[in-house]
């Protein structure tokens, strides 16, 4: 089973497509996200969220601050600036 991720930035959408887990430098601490997970809403830090797609290579997104929304199996990640390393590099969308 798969989740819905969303990574968007103030300027645009960064990333969008469905993924098996999703890890995002919290404040706390990383935070991994896998389907099922509960409802949670937290901030971001400074660091690289890391996404395992259902198809494809792992993407990655070098963030300085933000937060995730998680809702049943759909992953938002709403960053104040991002660079796409995955894109750059080719892969993404």
């Amino acid at each position: 089973m798969a989740m819905k991720v969303e990574v968007v930035s103030t300027r645009a959408a960064v990333w969008t497509g469905e993924a098996t887990s999703v890890v995002v430098p919290a404040a706390n601490g990383e935070l991994g996200i896998l389907t099922g997970r509960e409802p949670v809403l937290a901030v971001l830090r400074q660091g690289t969220v890391r996404i395992t797609p259902t198809e494809g290579e792992l993407v990655t997104v070098d963030v300085t601050e933000g937060f995730v929304s998680v809702d049943r199996d759909n992953v938002t990640v709403v960053l104040e600036s991002a660079e796409d390393t995955a894109l750059l590099g080719g892969l993404g969308e």
